[in-house]
């Protein structure tokens, strides 16, 4: 079989998460902390905006930029969020899409990329699968922005630093002085920054700073798909500075060859959500967080998550590893740290579930 498959599939292996999903094929009614998917359903009145959709006939391809009136809105939105004045937009098939165009687009063979460890497990497979080079910059144990360790990190082939914030897996958002602080240090080697804000409706402790508030060579990701429970409708978009316009172009021409585009009806109801307001079912994953941090905070080290659904717990004896395989052992479904970093001390918990579900989990964790 060697010979038949390219070579790049052995850079990459089976997410860590599906393994954990096999273990726990055999679990009845398993408390699952393991999925990053929110436990609400699609607002109705988002819905029916797909539904109308649908029954208009609008099905066909759009653009493969995406819908002219979804680009516009989402154009307006950031001029007034950044001070933009013709930001390019690119709508994508989820967050997911934005990042392998953007990899594409980007990185050639021996290119280095900068990602803070623990890292969305994504990243690092995909800038593998292309042939650059991950350099891992270590965030433990309080997972801030280590600025002065990634300055130290860039080199001249150093193509690119991204920023996922909030982060996942580790619920931590940075703050306005580390992220200008990065800028000002990227500014200075004039290095393109991407950050990952899929989280960023989900802030619990004041307002979600983002690096293209100080940074114009800032490649901006946003999606549908966690603040309104579109996970499984795939809508994502891709945003920059009007200087960095060639590079969505580029991107854009390659979505035409893979991609095509995003799904259309689900890009008119898209429209629709950028005007739709979230903060109630904010307002209770902070209580779900709140819920979950006071449950465990006194018998394992964690950081108190300020954003997505998240928290990164240690482990206290033995390797992350180890102890997801106890909790599952117990029914509670949790994801080995080292799916997310290089190092297998820690372990995620998602409490994207219910209250109940939540309550139940921490029980079971606090006798493990």
């Amino acid at each position: 079989m060697g010979k038949i498959l390219a070579d790049r599939t052995s850079k990459i292996d089976a997410s860590g998460i599906r393994k954990v999903f096999a273990l726990a094929a055999e679990l009845k009614d398993p408390v699952n902390f393991s999925i990053g998917q929110p436990d609400f359903d699609v607002p109705d009145a988002l819905k029916e905006e797909a539904i109308k959709a649908i029954k208009d006939g609008l099905n066909k391809y759009s653009q493969t930029a995406g819908d002219s009136l979804l680009k516009g809105k989402i154009a307006e939105q950031l001029k007034g969020e950044f001070g933009w004045s013709e930001p390019a937009v690119l709508v994508t098939s989820g967050v997911s899409g934005a990042l392998l165009l953007a990899f594409m687009a980007l990185i050639n063979p021996g290119d280095e990329v900068i990602i803070p460890d623990p890292y969305f497990v994504m990243y690092k497979h995909l800038v593998n699968l292309l042939g650059g080079r991950c350099v891992f910059v270590d965030s433990y144990p309080d997972f801030k922005l280590p600025v002065e360790k990634i300055s130290e990190a860039l080199t001249n082939k150093t193509k690119l630093i991204i920023l996922n914030s909030p982060c996942n897996p580790t619920g931590v958002v940075y703050s306005e002085q580390q992220i200008k602080a990065l800028a000002e240090a990227a500014a200075e080697k004039d290095i393109l920054v991407m950050t990952d804000e899929i989280y960023e409706r989900f802030c619990y402790d004041g307002d979600c700073p983002s690096i293209a508030h100080h940074y114009d060579r800032t490649l901006l990701l946003r999606g549908f798909s966690k603040s309104y429970a579109m996970t499984g409708w795939r809508l994502g978009f891709v945003a920059a500075h009007e200087s960095l316009r060639d590079v969505v172009e580029e991107m854009t021409k390659i979505q035409q060859y893979t991609f095509v585009c995003a799904p259309t009806p689900l890009q008119k109801a898209a429209i629709a959500a950028l005007d739709y307001d979230v903060s109630d079912l904010v307002d209770a994953y902070r209580k779900k967080r709140d819920l979950l941090y006071e449950g465990l905070k006194d018998k394992f080290e964690l950081i108190k998550p300020g954003g997505a659904f998240y928290a990164f717990v240690k482990a206290l004896a033995g390797s992350g590893t180890e102890f997801v395989e106890k909790a599952i052992a117990s029914n509670v479904l949790v994801i080995p740290g080292n799916v997310f970093s290089e190092k297998d001390t820690h372990f995620r918990i998602s409490y994207a579930t219910s209250d109940d579900k939540i309550r139940q989990g921490i029980e079971i964790l606090r006798k493990l």
